[in-house]
């Protein structure tokens, strides 16, 4: 795989809570350098985002209800829109994860649809917290996510205990097939780490190591 296709799969993504305007800048520099689809951040620093990657073609990506996905649906849409109105492109949610686990899937897709709703136009990928769920419920909130009208799926937030695996990709993208995509994150730390998950039918990754796989890649070619 050439290097800007690669690059073309990741949102580099900064969610530490300790981040700083200069980490920030310098996300958004990395992620204009090698070409990224996106900078991936929290709500507070999307309009700064926005602002340093003005002049490229990077996209800004949102995460909403991050990372517990314990707000509100009125929370999640209000959060939504403001992400929106800052600069965000696409819009990163967690589910309401105990309601999921009780079986209350209508409320899990009016939350979902909520964000959806409130995005408008911009793509909203649906976080499941795999880490957290059966295989039968990560198959049924897949299923919700696409009645609710998501255009992803997504594996985790990286803070739930656990991240994306090879099996959990490859479960997701049978349950949506080619309605959907799916985004995998969570502990993608290698060059091999990101291309098992594209095998599997990862059709975006959300990574913080990003500069690192495309450094890898690079030594690899060059070997």
């Amino acid at each position: 795989m050439k290097p800007e296709e690669l690059a073309k799969y990741f949102d580099h993504t900064i969610l530490k809570p300790d981040a700083t305007t200069e980490d920030i800048r310098q996300t958004c520099a990395e992620a204009i350098r090698y070409g990224f689809f996106s900078v991936c951040v929290n709500p507070a620093h999307v309009r700064l985002v926005k602002a340093a990657l003005a002049d490229s073609r990077v996209n800004v990506c949102s995460v909403v209800g991050f990372p517990l996905g314990a707000a509100t649906c009125s929370i999640k849409a209000l959060e939504t829109r403001q992400a929106v109105s800052d600069g965000a492109d696409e819009i990163d949610m967690v589910i309401n994860i105990g309601a999921l686990k009780e079986k209350n899937y209508e409320l899990v897709e009016t939350d979902i649809r909520a964000v959806v709703e409130a995005a408008d136009k911009s793509p909203v990928k649906v976080i499941l917290e795999s880490c957290l769920l059966s295989d039968d419920e990560k198959v049924k909130a897949c299923r919700i996510a696409r009645k609710a009208g998501a255009r992803f799926v997504k594996t985790s937030t990286g803070f739930g205990g656990g991240g994306a695996t090879v099996k959990d990709v490859a479960l997701m993208k049978k349950a949506v097939g080619g309605d959907m995509q799916v985004k995998a994150s969570g502990g993608i730390k290698t060059l091999e780490d990101a291309k098992q998950m594209i095998a599997a039918g990862a059709d975006r990754i959300g990574a913080s190591a990003g500069v690192a796989i495309m450094r890898e890649l690079s030594e690899t070619a060059g070997s």
